[in-house]
Order: structure tokens, then C-alpha cells, then sequence
């Protein structure tokens, strides 16, 4: 199949578009892959398409291949079934509401499980229909915030998700490791490197959950792995809790007064000058820091908590998150400590915190923080810390909250070594439901005995535009894109360069015989263009190939790019069928 690029809706631009933050975005838009038509929203053009399909085939192929059968189902939804499992108000803003012209609520579908979930409850209603896993290749929509990273994170966006409906959680076992399985030779097949990694369910909820995040620098997610192998999502990471200590014999708590000691740094100098202790001085990692934290809960109220966390930590806000879902979590402001007076802040200490407390504020604790530990922290009065205050003893907390920052070298919780951190961005995501929704949406069917039992579901996803862009984000050098062979629009890009007829004679017998061996050729046979815009065109195209028909053309010598490698020679017109076959 031959495409001449005098006819393909096609204008490729020399500068990189102003909006766009990473590599992809810039050289999918600059070589006419996409067009940006609002934020996070963009046209498909010719080119971009062909590399979509490529690897939607992909993903079919081996979807099938794992018993799969493929569905469609509309991005328009009715809001009930979300309302029957709160996820119309749990996604907040996150989700793209809107009304018809009778009232009735909608949404645009920002994923499928309760609609896939009716779908079986409808056509289904025996053990022996089951098990079954449907799939579907269709758009998303979410409300990003800040869609600034082109096709890594938009507003609209295309999915792979498929979802499994077993009787038993063996089966759901069973089913979840066959898309495991499947999801491992889709990554193969593209070529992406991935690492596997424990997750939070998050708003999608289930018992387990796992993402396979690809490595990249400019990656959403941080993740930890161990030389062991261990590896999760650090909003996954569970703190090795310690050994609780002694109580009984620890001394009382001492009152340390301070003009100015606000901060963990001036407060551990502080602690060393006029207390200093035997056998190492004070560090931070000896103070317990009191971060004052707001929640938004679903009804919008707005809630303070403080949590109590080692001084040399920090809150990490996505830890936060996960910890007080589904409510928002952002740092309390000055209006919150103007309404909460009994907040000293630079001095909060525990001892007023709590909910059956005076201030009435819940008080939650890091994990290092057990009962026995002894701590440098505010003694709720201006300008006074103290130390020595003992968990258990001097303060009790409301519970135990996952926030603090994970760092290299922190130890894997199941003992695999220290940890390594690293970035990467998501690719696909795998859960194990179980019968959150089969229950909220009454899917039953009956079992071997004739009594209703409730189905259990797996989700399964994949970002197949996603996947797109950060294949261009890991394909490219410095003049444009450099598509692997599997996923390329097209296998050879075929250039006839300079004015002379004979070059345009060579490449179309060239363009014929690459045809006739069944390879998909690109054909820039644009007469009036200049030979230095078509070949830095074809080095931002990015196709696997590339053949220059110029100056060698009469001699019966074309140029040979291999454009991963970067290697180009001189190749007899002879030879060319052989050399492009071994590239």
C-alpha cells in the first residue's frame, strides 16, 4: 500500500507549539500526528491514526488470544448507576457532568464498571454462563486540572478496559492472572519496558491492585523497588511499623522554652544547646512534627486533622490522598488556624489533639510513631516546646495515617532491602473488584445449588493514546520522531529529491516494487518542495526507513537511513530490497 504525500492531509510545522511541556507533545503536533483543539483535547490526523490502530491491534490480538470478546459501549451515560455506587459524587470534579433538555443527569464516561456490571446483570443469570471477560477500546473523559502534557494526560483519551466476571474469588484469581498474563505480551509486543508494582485502588476500589508503570523521567508517579523485588506506587508503600518501647520508668516530659524556635531546624539547635543528651546530639528524626492538614469531604464540609509525623518527614500530599479518601487533602491555611484558636502554630503539640479533646481536633500518628517512643515536639504555647513527651503515656492518637514522603533507602516492608525510587508514568492497571459493584448493582446469578449469588469482577486497563505518546516520548532524537517497525504508520518512507526526472523515475519503480513486496510505503512525491524541507520532514515523520532518490539516481544509488540507529549509507538499487528487509 503506497501513500503519496502530495495527497495526504498532512502540514508539518518547524517550531515546537507554544502549550505543549514534554517532548511528545511538541513533536507529535510539530510532524502532523495530532492537533490541539482545546486543552487536553485533540484531533487525530492521518498519520496519528495509522500508529493508534497499530497499536490498538495490538491490544486486540492479544486480548482475544486471552478469551476476551470484544464490546462497545456508549461514552454517554445515564447518572443512576454511578449514584448506586457513589461514584457520581466520589469523583467530584473529576467527572464531566452535563444535563438533556428534559433535566435528566449525565456524564461522559470517565471508566465503565457499573455500566459493563448491568450489561452482564442483563444478559446473564446462571453460573454456567460464567466465567466471561469483555473488553472494549473506547474514549474517557476526565476534568484534569492542568492537561498540559499532550497525550500523556488529557481530558479526553482512549482506553483499553475489560472486565471479568467470575462466581467464586478462585475464579476472579484465575481470570486476574490470565489479563496479567496478557498485559505482559502487549508491553512486549510495543516494546515498552514496564515494572510491575503494587497501587492503590483508589476510588476504583477491590482488594487488589497493581499498575504496570513504564520508567520515564517525566513520569506522574513515583515509585519504590527494591534489589529484592520488591516494587509498588508510593501511595502503596506500607511503613515497617517498629517495636513498641517500655513505658513504665521513662522520665516525665521536660518544658523547653525558646523565643523563636518555629521550625524543626531551629528547634533541634535549640534542643542541643540547652539540653543536650549523652551519646549523640539531637536530630530532627527526634522531634515529632505536627502538620495541620484540611479535608473536603464529599458533602464539602471542610474538616482539620493534625498528623503527627517524625521531623525529618514530610507530608507527601498523594500519600494524603489515599490516606483520608475519598475526601480532598490540602495543607490548612491561616483561615483555618484563625477559626481553630487552641492551634499554636509553630508550637502544636498532641497533647490537646484528638477528637475527644478539648480542641476536638482528630489527631492521627505516622507509623514510627509507637507506643513507648519518646519525642522533642510543641508544648502549645508560644515561644515553648517540649521534650521527652512518650506515645501511650503523654498522648494517644485517633489512628495511624500513611503520609509521610517515601525516600531511597527506606526499607522494602517485606524485608527484600533497602529502596530505590524512581519515576514513571502509567500504562496499564489491574484490579480485583471483587463484588463492590455485583453487589451496589444487584448482579446475581444462581449457582449449582439454585440460590442467587452474587458475581465478583476484575477491571483491567490500558491508555492506548497514552501509550502513543510515551512511545514518542522514548522514540526520538533531536530532528523528530523515530517510530519502532511495530507501531510505524508506515514501513518505509520513500523521498524523490531535486529536479531532475530521473530521481522521480527511480523512486516510483522503487515505491512499485516495495509495494509488491507488501510493505507500506510513504511517498513524498511533492514536485515543488525543496530537497532540504522533504529530508528534514522525513527525519521528524519518523518512519523505521527512510530511501533518498537524488543525486546518486542516475548512477542507480539511492541513500539508506535506518532511522533508529541513525546509520545512513549509500545503497545500489540492486541491493535495496535485501538491505531494507535486514533493517
Amino acid at each position: 500500500m503506497v501513500t503519496r504525500l502530495s495527497h495526504l492531509f498532512l502540514r508539518t510545522l518547524r517550531d515546537d507549539p507554544s502549550d505543549a511541556e514534554v517532548t511528545s507533545a511538541k513533536l507529535l503536533v510539530r510532524a502532523g500526528y495530532v492537533r490541539r483543539q482545546a486543552p487536553g483535547i485533540f484531533a487525530w490526523l492521518p498519520l496519528g491514526l495509522k500508529v493508534r490502530a497499530r497499536i490498538e491491534a495490538i491490544i486486540r490480538d492479544e486480548m482475544v488470544a486471552a478469551g476476551a470478546q470484544e464490546v462497545l459501549l456508549p461514552a454517554l451515560l445515564p447518572r443512576e448507576p454511578y449514584e448506586a455506587t457513589d461514584r457520581w459524587t466520589e469523583y467530584g470534579d473529576g467527572m464531566f457532568r452535563l444535563q438533556d433538555r428534559k433535566g435528566a443527569d449525565y456524564l461522559l464516561a470517565p471508566t465503565h464498571e457499573e455500566m459493563f456490571a448491568l450489561l452482564v446483570k442483563d444478559l446473564y443469570g446462571s453460573y454456567k454462563d460464567l466465567p466471561v471477560t469483555l473488553f472494549q477500546i473506547q474514549d474517557k473523559y476526565r476534568d484534569e486540572a492542568r492537561p498540559r502534557a499532550g497525550l500523556l494526560r488529557g481530558r479526553e483519551f482512549t482506553m483499553k478496559d475489560a472486565y471479568s466476571f467470575d462466581l467464586t474469588d478462585e475464579g476472579l484469581e484465575r481470570s486476574y492472572q490470565v489479563m496479567r498474563d496478557a498485559y505482559e505480551k502487549i508491553f512486549a509486543r510495543l516494546g515498552l519496558e514496564y515494572v510491575i508494582v503494587e497501587a492503590d485502588a483508589g476510588a476504583m476500589g477491590g482488594s487488589k491492585s497493581e499498575e504496570f508503570l513504564h520508567p520515564i523521567s517525566v513520569g506522574e508517579d513515583t515509585f519504590v523497588r527494591s534489589a529484592g523485588g520488591y516494587a509498588a506506587n508510593v501511595e502503596a508503600y506500607v511503613t515497617p511499623v517498629p517495636d513498641a518501647l517500655p513505658i513504665e520508668g521513662q522520665p516525665d516530659p521536660v518544658l523547653l522554652p525558646a523565643s523563636d524556635t518555629p521550625t524543626i531546624e531551629t528547634l533541634v539547635a535549640h534542643a542541643n544547646e540547652i539540653a543536650p543528651r549523652d551519646g549523640a546530639p539531637w536530630t530532627a528524626a527526634d522531634t515529632l512534627k505536627n502538620v495541620v492538614l484540611a479535608l473536603t469531604h464529599l458533602d464539602g464540609t471542610r474538616e482539620i486533622v493534625v498528623v503527627g509525623l517524625p521531623g525529618d518527614r514530610d507530608v507527601d500530599l498523594k500519600r494524603a490522598e489515599v490516606a483520608f479518601a475519598p475526601a480532598e487533602v490540602e495543607p490548612a491555611g491561616d483561615d483555618d488556624f484563625r477559626k481553630h484558636t487552641g492551634l499554636v502554630k509553630g508550637y502544636i503539640g498532641p497533647q490537646v489533639l484528638g477528637a475527644e479533646s478539648t480542641t476536638g481536633i482528630r489527631y492521627f500518628v505516622d507509623p514510627r510513631v509507637v507506643d513507648g517512643t519518646a519525642w522533642i515536639t510543641g508544648a502549645n504555647e508560644r515561644g515553648v516546646h517540649v521534650s521527652g513527651l512518650v506515645a501511650g503515656r503523654d498522648f494517644v492518637a485517633d489512628g495511624v495515617a500513611e503520609v509521610s514522603d517515601v525516600r531511597a533507602g527506606d526499607p522494602a516492608p517485606d524485608g527484600s532491602g533497602p529502596l530505590e525510587t524512581a519515576r514513571g508514568m502509567e500504562i496499564g492497571h489491574v484490579f480485583q473488584l471483587g463484588r463492590k459493584y455485583a453487589e451496589a448493582l444487584g448482579l446475581k446469578v444462581q449457582d449449582e445449588n439454585g440460590k442467587l449469588a452474587t458475581v465478583t469482577m476484575g477491571s483491567y486497563g490500558i491508555g492506548v493514546t497514552r501509550i502513543l505518546a510515551i512511545l514518542a516520548e522514548a522514540h526520538n532524537d533531536e530532528k523528530g520522531l523515530a517510530w519502532p517497525k511495530n507501531v510505524a504508520p508506515f514501513d518505509v518512507h520513500v523521498v524523490a529529491t531535486g529536479k531532475d526526472e530521473v530521481a522521480y523515475d527511480l523512486a516510483t519503480s522503487i515505491v512499485a516494487e516495495l509495494e509488491g513486496e507488501r510493505f507500506e510505503v510513504l511517498y513524498d512525491d511533492r514536485p515543488k518542495v525543496s530537497p532540504g524541507v522533504k529530508l528534514r520532514d522525513a527525519e521528524l515523520l519518523g518512519m523505521p526507513i527512510v530511501v533518498v532518490a537524488g543525486r546518486g539516481a542516475a548512477d542507480g544509488v539511492v541513500e539508506l537511513w535506518n532511522r533508529a540507529s541513525g546509520e545512513r549509507r549509500d545503497v545500489p538499487v540492486a541491493e535495496l530490497l535485501e538491505a531494507v528487509r535486514a533493517i
